[in-house]
């Protein structure tokens, strides 16, 4: 079963040199489908740092130790992601 999203027809005003670098880009998916998805993960994005400032409030800034170690820990995760790909190959299938 198929599960449609009521929308609306909203009128925005976007700068001239930005429209023209996304509409290749949102040829496929259309104008409306690649706004729609960039406007989600702005407000996600918007939603996580409020997040963080909740627990900066509750639990102090994040120390340079911490954030070293996330950012390593991102790393690996990158590291993985780029085997795991690297074994699949160019098809998505187990090489």
């Amino acid at each position: 079963m198929v599960s449609y999203m009521a929308t609306k027809k909203v009128t925005v005003t976007i700068p001239e040199d930005l429209l023209e670098e996304i509409r290749s880009e949102a040829s496929e998916r259309g104008m409306s489908a690649y706004i729609a998805e960039a406007v989600r993960l702005k407000r996600d994005r918007d939603r996580l740092l409020e997040l963080v400032d909740w627990l900066e409030e509750e639990h102090g800034p994040v120390t340079e130790s911490e954030q070293a170690a996330a950012l390593k820990e991102l790393d690996e995760l990158d590291a993985e992601h780029e085997r795991r790909s690297a074994a699949k190959g160019p098809a998505g299938e187990a090489a």
